[in-house]
């Protein structure tokens, strides 16, 4: 290889230096491309997650608020159930009262409601003895029935009895 003169050297090693730096840049601008895209696909992927968990957050609160209006309703309708109850039960004592007086007040309306009593006792008695008359026949069927087993077992025994007793004959 041929001498370089100094001045050639240096311009040789300015090129190099140059190209040296001129290839890093390019590595440093790459470099920084990749991390500016990686910046942004997780700035996307952050921003992603921050609306996700705000959604769900709002749908949290809104489960809760929910929730919380439902016990206050039950409260209230608990409250309102306990006023409701003696006022209703006021307004119904006085009902009966006014149709007690009503009914009590006129000799035609008293004798209608005493025969009215005395068909219903009738009807309840009625309706007791028939009971009791159904459940007597039920009783002497289940007598009728076990005397009726009781007497063929007896039957059966007898038969036995002398079956036994005509094999102890045959043998003596």
């Amino acid at each position: 290889m041929a001498t370089q003169t100094p001045s050639q050297r240096q311009a040789a090693a300015k090129r190099g230096a140059a190209t040296r730096k001129r290839n890093t840049a390019k590595r440093s601008a790459s470099t920084t491309k990749a991390s500016a895209r990686r910046t942004q696909k997780s700035a996307s992927a952050t921003t992603r997650e921050a609306r996700r968990t705000t959604k769900q957050a709002s749908r949290t609160a809104k489960r809760e608020l929910d929730a919380a209006t439902t016990r206050l309703g039950v409260i209230g309708r608990q409250a309102q159930r306990a006023l409701l109850i003696p006022v209703g039960a006021a307004a119904t004592v006085g009902e009966k009262v006014r149709d007690t007086a009503r009914t009590y007040t006129s000799l035609d309306r008293v004798t209608r409601e005493l025969d009215r009593f005395e068909r219903r006792g009738a009807r309840a008695l009625n309706r007791r003895q028939r009971s009791l008359a159904r459940r007597r026949r039920g009783l002497e069927h289940e007598v009728r029935s076990a005397q009726r087993n009781i007497e063929t077992r007896a039957d059966g025994l007898r038969a036995d009895a002398r079956d036994a007793a005509e094999q102890v004959k045959r043998l003596v």
